[in-house]
């Protein structure tokens, strides 16, 4: 198990740094001076709680001197062999103040990783990431690498819809929803096929879960649960 770095995911190529959606970090040449030549996966990251100023920085054209306060954190190794230990391992050499490796702790229980992860959450972490170390390096959602977080739950008031996109083209895409504070914000995930041809209506209550809540005081990563039952 290992910490959930709430930052933003990039992919070392042995040249350059590149996002999850395929594009270019425009890192400055000083932070990634002395990577390796081969290809490393990780989270670029400052803090705990920082997630709008760290996606901020990397995502800037022209990189500002605030990259000072980034690093890269590698949890893998995509082309090495061995084990995840084994792999991460091939990194030691090219580590610096800029680079490092993600602690990977062995799982005695999971009343031990339960705790753990109650530990970290109180300090302001996301979450957890657990693996099986002897997987081979997958880059797409597998069984072999689970998050594991604590959610709070909250009810909403449904105030409109937003259209789907793609395979929900001609479905409800999100719930527009209105706390009691009256903080507006949206629901896109948790519904089946069925819920987003025939969404809960207007005006109705809904109960959905998430992560925390943003500086905005709206939920992070909200996903809708049901629809409130009337008691």
């Amino acid at each position: 198990m290992s910490e959930k770095l709430d930052g933003i995911r990039a992919y070392w190529d042995g040249k350059k740094l590149i996002s999850r959606g395929g594009k270019v970090l425009h890192a400055p040449l000083w932070f990634t001076k002395g990577f390796p030549p081969f290809e490393i996966d990780g989270e670029l990251w400052s803090k705990r709680q920082d997630f709008e100023n760290i996606s901020s920085i990397v995502r800037d054209k022209v990189p500002s001197q605030e990259w000072h306060q980034i690093k890269y954190n590698i949890f893998e190794v995509p082309h090495a062999s061995g084990d995840l230990f084994a792999r991460l391992a091939k990194i030691k050499p090219y580590r610096n103040e800029r680079l490092k490796i993600i602690a990977q702790i062995p799982i005695k229980s999971k009343k031990v990783m339960i705790a753990y992860l109650h530990k970290l959450e109180q300090k302001g972490a996301e979450g957890l990431v657990v693996r099986d170390p002897l997987a081979p390096y997958i880059n797409k959602r597998t069984s072999k690498a689970l998050k594991v977080k604590s959610f709070l739950d909250d009810e909403c008031r449904v105030v409109g819809y937003a259209e789907g996109k793609g395979k929900y083209l001609g479905m409800m895409g999100a719930l527009r929803c209105e706390l009691p504070s009256g903080i507006l914000f949206k629901i896109g995930s948790g519904f089946s096929d069925a819920e987003r041809k025939t969404p809960p209506a207007l005006g109705s209550k809904v109960t959905f879960k998430y992560k925390e809540l943003t500086k905005y005081k709206k939920p992070r990563f909200p996903i809708f649960l049901r629809v409130r039952e009337i008691k």
